[in-house]
């Protein structure tokens, strides 16, 4: 049976572990494989001696990027990983957005500023600032056109630690149809659930917030099912990815648009559908082999 390696983050104090991961690495050795849970940047763990990695929950990767893609990069010479490492390397930056809206896939209207551009920001409607590496809503906030001077204050913030900034608009569908998570494992939809808005307004950018409120399952719309094919067939090597989560909201046209494109460290939400442990466990088990 295969060794599989669950790449994961060593969170210290903090509270965000991964409720899935025990789940995952019981279901692997009760059908007899070998699996552990490894650090990223454990530098003593000998990659070759897996016949997998799979990402699942490196949540610190979004503050150091370029090191966490070095270290794809480097894995994915030594044993398979999943998702590969040019995937994850595309879908660490959220310009990926531009990608997808050019390949006609419709998705929440996006604006960058990198560091020395001029901060121009929306003067007639709600907006979002958030930066293109970033996750849970950190470094995120929500504005009204006379929160300007505050959003200006949040750019330079984001500009002077080297972050490029997206300026979307506040999607109004959100507050009334939450935002809408469909997950693939293996080529095939596992399970969906919905969450309530996770930017409230006057919630300051670097205040801790809940990523994942009033989390439930969900059964996708055929609208919502289309938009997440659409976007996935988007990917650059498509047909090489083992997971991924496609985030829904409604337009103004209540039409779904894509939110973000989760192909690096998803949570699965298993603890909210436990009858996908066994499909997850044998997608993985069949990468392995």
């Amino acid at each position: 049976m295969p060794r599989v390696a669950l790449v994961t983050y060593d969170p210290g104090p903090e509270t965000g572990r991964d409720r899935d991961l025990p789940v995952l690495v019981g279901a692997l050795r009760a059908a007899g494989a070998g699996a552990d849970a490894v650090f990223w940047d454990d530098a003593s763990v000998d990659w070759a001696a897996y016949d997998l990695a799979v990402i699942r929950s490196t949540w610190d990767y979004s503050w150091r990027a370029a090191e966490f893609t070095a270290w794809a990069d480097r894995c994915a010479k030594a044993t398979r990983l999943a998702n590969p490492a040019e995937v994850v390397r595309w879908n660490t930056d959220k310009r990926y957005l531009g990608d997808l809206a050019a390949a006609g896939v419709p998705v929440v209207p996006t604006r960058y500023l990198a560091p020395g551009d001029a901060p121009a920001l929306p003067d007639g409607h709600e907006y979002v600032v958030k930066p293109t590496s970033g996750a849970g809503a950190r470094y995120a906030a929500r504005y009204t056109p006379g929160d300007h001077d505050t959003a200006v204050r949040h750019l330079a913030r984001l500009h002077a630690e080297g972050f490029t900034a997206m300026v979307q608009p506040y999607m109004r569908g959100i507050d009334a149809g939450g935002e809408r998570a469909l997950q693939f494992f293996g080529g095939r939809l596992l399970h969906a659930s919905r969450k309530r808005a996770v930017l409230a307004p006057g919630t300051a950018y670097d205040a801790d917030k809940v990523p994942h409120p009033g989390l439930e399952p969900w059964t996708p719309t055929p609208a919502e099912r289309a938009v997440a094919e659409r976007a996935l067939a988007a990917v650059p090597d498509a047909a090489e990815l083992l997971y991924a989560r496609v985030d829904l909201v409604d337009g103004d046209d209540g039409e779904p648009r894509v939110m973000e494109l989760e192909l690096v460290e998803p949570n699965l939400f298993l603890f909210l559908h436990p009858g996908s442990t066994a499909a997850v466990r044998d997608a993985i088990l069949a990468a392995a082999r």
